[in-house]
């Protein structure tokens, strides 16, 4: 059984991150085409021409995506959220953070801990999620999927 178990564990395939329930280590064609599926479509308009940084948006959803990938593997994927109100994007800060911390079981490290100017970096398996919000004279949350 121990033998079984070590087997499993070493079998040398590594870990990568999710982005709401997709792998991340999928074909960079393959991740868009997921999304597609979900509802999202290219934003040609904000999209380099060869596709090494892809714009997607999806109507009914308060964000749109950047995804920036290198020979044919997703490297990072932005969710940059369009939100009116210094408090609306606290608010929506704080609950993001706290799922995350769910989702990972971990506290992050906050970069930056100021009322209006927060930064937290979450550590996950193959991976690092980072949840920014800047609220100056136009309120800003983002949330940047890097893999390792």
């Amino acid at each position: 059984m121990a033998i079984v178990a070590l087997c499993a564990c070493g079998n040398g395939e590594k870990q990568s991150l999710n982005y709401r329930g997709l792998s991340m280590g999928m074909p960079f064609k393959t991740f868009c085409d997921s999304l597609t599926a979900r509802g999202f479509a290219i934003d040609s308009a904000h999209s380099d021409s060869d596709f090494t940084r892809v714009s997607m948006y999806n109507p009914n959803l308060n964000y749109r995506l950047m995804l920036a990938q290198k020979n044919d593997t997703l490297k990072a994927l932005q969710e940059n959220y369009y939100i009116s109100t210094n408090d609306s994007t606290r608010k929506m800060w704080q609950q993001l953070h706290d799922e995350f911390e769910k989702q990972i079981g971990a506290w992050p490290n906050m970069l930056k801990d100021g009322k209006d100017h927060r930064i937290a970096k979450f550590e996950d398996k193959g991976g690092f999620i980072t949840l920014t919000l800047e609220n100056t004279y136009k309120p800003t949350l983002s949330v940047l999927y890097q893999l390792k």
